[in-house]
């Protein structure tokens, strides 16, 4: 019977009942919404490198050899020689290696020289694979292929030639002139640091090298790009590398192999942990959008309370009513607990199925030009916590307007006021 009355009731009032139910809905969208993309955007922050298992360079820090190697931010303190990444690389715990040669740079994006492991097994988010939107991979000393961004910004398409500098500057003085190369290829979107990277064999690197010395050409000597073709190619040093070991259970032991290795000083760190430590550092930016989340529920609810205040005005002779064809204060304080707590669960369901639909719509785009790979399905176990805090409070609150329902007084109601 209670639940019939609150149900015909706010039927009676459906305009003041919608307007209720949808601010309360939007509120609670942009609740899971944000709660749901702040926690998708740390999984896909800790997966921009996946299905790597350690990454070596010169003895650094694990975070700055994180930023070079991965987000192509900064620069190593010094290089890996080719002899001591070819003797790790034989390791029989080692199942593949990306060797990366980082230094020089395209219109302010980064140069990446590597070979044909880094299409083969460089692997972001979950464990996807990079693929071509346009051609395929170099091939060639001279090819180079680029990441998403770094065409679209620049309007590159393939076939043309482009010109690499000396150093990460966006403006360089220190061009490889003499030394084109030609775009073979052209990455799809990942939404990673891939997307801004050119990239080009190691060979290639060497290649423009082979006539400079410490950032300037050879006075003198002048090597010409077919001349260099002629000329061992063979790298002599690399930035750092990534492995892919045969069983991760060796995880820590190549690891300890490595940092103990005698040759020359190493570390080899696991993408994971320091992806981890890094985003701790950037805890704040979290934080703010969780501060975000519980005012916009603290709005949805604050305004769900005045809109119920205000309507109690406008229902004192049916409380009245009430009262005199026998219905108790306390029968009057759970009727109007009741048709909060309906349209609360209604706005939940509208919310949740709101929700899906826009992730659904919106899942490809965020992936491909944000990088945020977002699961369709917003629900886990905080959610219900979420759900139970907001029925409680909820509760709680409308205690106000109940309460008020409770000590009208029967006169109050029927009295006629001028």
């Amino acid at each position: 019977m209670l639940m019939k009355l609150a149900r015909l009731s706010l039927w009676n009032r459906k305009a003041t009942a919608f307007m209720t139910l949808l601010s309360l809905t939007i509120s609670l969208v942009l609740l899971l919404g944000i709660d749901h993309i702040r926690k998708e955007a740390r999984n896909s922050f800790t997966n921009t490198v996946s299905g790597t298992d350690l990454i070596v360079g010169a003895r650094s820090g694990q975070l700055n050899l994180l930023l070079y190697s991965v987000f192509r931010i900064g620069n190593a303190t010094a290089n890996v020689s080719w002899q001591t990444y070819e003797r790790v690389a034989k390791h029989p715990q080692i199942a593949w290696t990306i060797p990366l040669s980082l230094g020089d740079s395209h219109r302010g994006y980064r140069v990446l020289g590597t070979n044909q492991s880094y299409f083969e097994h460089y692997r972001y988010a979950n464990q996807q694979s990079l693929h071509f939107a346009q051609g395929a991979a170099f091939t060639q000393v001279y090819d180079a292929v680029l990441g998403a961004e770094v065409a679209k910004q620049l309007g590159y398409t393939l076939g043309q030639e482009i010109t690499l500098a000396h150093g990460i500057g966006a403006v360089s003085f220190s061009e490889h002139k003499d030394k084109p190369f030609t775009v073979t290829g052209i990455l799809a979107p990942t939404g990673t640091p891939v997307d801004q990277t050119v990239h080009v064999s190691l060979e290639g690197i060497e290649a423009i090298h082979i006539d400079w010395q410490q950032g300037a050409p050879m006075p003198g000597r002048q090597v010409s790009a077919a001349q260099a073709l002629d000329m061992d190619l063979t790298p002599k040093a690399i930035t750092a590398f990534m492995v892919g070991l045969n069983s991760r259970m060796a995880t820590f032991v190549v690891q300890r192999q490595i940092n103990e290795f005698r040759g020359e000083p190493l570390s080899a760190i696991l993408p994971g942990v320091a992806l981890a430590e890094l985003w701790q550092m950037l805890s704040m930016v979290e934080n703010m959008l969780l501060l975000i989340t519980l005012m916009v529920l603290v709005a949805g609810l604050v305004g769900m309370m005045t809109t119920l205040l205000a309507s109690m005005r406008e229902r004192q002779r049916e409380v009245a009513i009430l009262r005199a064809v026998g219905a108790n204060p306390w029968y009057l304080f759970w009727l109007i607990q009741l048709e909060v707590l309906l349209l609360t669960v209604l706005s939940m369901l509208a919310a949740a199925l709101f929700l899906v639909i826009s992730l659904w719509a919106i899942q490809d785009t965020l992936a491909a030009h944000y990088g945020l790979f977002i699961s369709v399905n917003p629900f886990s176990l905080q959610t219900l916590y979420w759900a139970a805090a907001i029925l409680v409070a909820t509760a709680v609150l409308a205690c106000i307007p109940a309460f008020a329902a409770y000590r009208r007084a029967l006169t109050d109601g029927l009295s006629v006021r001028i």
